[in-house]
């Protein structure tokens, strides 16, 4: 038989263990109902509706707004950073967790240049800013060497390499932002250090660089344009023909289009000693891309001369004093007999260009018009036969959208 003592300390050990039992139950329970609130959120539609939770929660049959119809409900007020601006704030404010984040950002690059952002880089720092932060830096080696969270970070690179499709350097922010995401060594980072090294290097090394936003005026591109194409600090770009609209004898309304011609001194120079008796030709259109525009542009020619004619000018010793323009070295050197220098075609002879034009329209009429401002300063014109060789195409302004570069990862004038 047991004492009273003994039986006092059963009770109680049994009484601890019911109530260590009763916490387990408990713990468990909550366990569950953790599990099953974050079942219920997966299966909870996602509101994208300026921010606006739907009314309607227990309707099955609602789908879910896409992201692309999010921009074009936005769209249907204005295109404007702010108006994209405030597309992103409502994917940020919608959930905590950013589901959905990478198929947002990839719609989001995609709508940039249709809201005339995509050369703006706080707005790149602003969609590397819907990332949740520090959930994809890799903990160990391991990850690291694995690829850690590959689809999100193929999905920063792609930022980047829009950024670097358009022309932009990243900033310091954009480093933090992929340090913050991305940790510092991942393959967004590496991108970074890449644009980084080279961009700096290669960023200005065009002679020629194109302006970003092109005149406006087919006037004022057609003297960008001509200037481009001549390359010649001493070329004159002359208006024979302002833009306007006549009224004719019947009461109709003529338009009369543009037409602006340039030409150097060499050019004039050489035009004067052109032979009378060879006519001239009158050429184009010949397309000119600057970036996402084309323009057409004409021109004044002749065909080369035949050997006999050729005259070869000597050259003047005084016109470089650092080296001399021209060797006269009697060498011969033996040579396989079965070479053939007769035909080069690196070195095939065109015909002199004595002008260059562009025309609001390319008829033979308002061309004619060009040759005849011409004359005032080339009178041997008057006493040459022009000829008007003229392909039938496209003769006016020409100019696409900006092109989309493509969001799947990979890798004019």
């Amino acid at each position: 038989m047991h004492s009273k003592n003994q039986i006092q300390e059963m009770h109680a050990a049994l009484r601890w263990e019911m109530n260590l039992a009763k916490v387990s139950v408990e713990k468990v329970g909550s366990l569950r109902n953790i599990h099953s609130s974050s079942t219920l959120l997966k299966n909870e539609p996602f509101a994208t509706d300026y921010g606006e939770k739907s009314e309607h929660k227990g309707e099955g049959d609602k789908s879910l707004v896409t992201h692309d119809d999010l921009f074009e409900r936005v769209a249907q007020e204005s295109r404007t950073k702010a108006t994209f601006s405030r597309v992103l704030d409502v994917f940020v404010r919608q959930d905590i967790r950013r589901r959905g984040h990478v198929e947002f950002i990839y719609a989001a690059l995609k709508k940039m240049p249709e809201f005339g952002v995509e050369r703006d880089l706080a707005v790149y720092n602003k969609v590397l800013d819907i990332f949740p932060k520090e959930v994809f830096v890799p903990r160990n080696f391991i990850q690291r060497m694995f690829n850690h969270y590959p689809r999100q970070q193929e999905c920063g690179v792609q930022v980047l390499e829009q950024m670097e499709n358009y022309g932009l350097t990243p900033n310091v922010e954009t480093k933090v932002l992929l340090v913050q995401i991305f940790g510092e060594k991942s393959h967004p980072m590496r991108k970074f250090q890449r644009l980084m090294y080279w961009f700096p290097r290669f960023k200005d090394m065009n002679p020629f660089p194109i302006p970003h936003q092109l005149p406006q005026d087919p006037l004022d591109l057609a003297r960008f344009s001509l200037s481009r194409i001549a390359n010649d600090l001493d070329a004159k770009v002359t208006v024979h023909q302002m833009p306007f609209t006549d009224i004719s004898e019947t009461g109709e309304e003529v338009s009369q289009p543009y037409v602006v011609g340039i030409q150097s001194p060499d050019q004039c120079h050489l035009l004067a000693k052109h032979n009378t008796s060879r006519p001239l030709f009158v050429e184009g259109p010949f397309a000119l891309w600057l970036r996402q525009t084309c323009v057409h542009y004409y021109v004044l020619r002749a065909d080369p001369l035949p050997p006999e004619e050729k005259v070869k000018e000597p050259v003047d010793p005084e016109r470089c004093f650092f080296y001399p323009l021209e060797l006269d070295l009697d060498l011969e050197l033996d040579r396989d007999l079965g070479d053939d220098d007769s035909f080069n075609v690196d070195e095939v002879e065109e015909g002199p260009v004595f002008a260059m034009c562009m025309a609001g329209q390319g008829d033979q009429a308002t061309l004619a018009k060009w040759i005849s401002g011409l004359q005032e300063t080339n009178p041997i014109l008057g006493r040459t036969a022009t000829v008007f060789r003229l392909e039938s195409g496209p003769r006016e302004l020409q100019s696409t959208a900006e092109p989309e570069p493509d969001l799947q990862p990979h890798h004019h004038l």
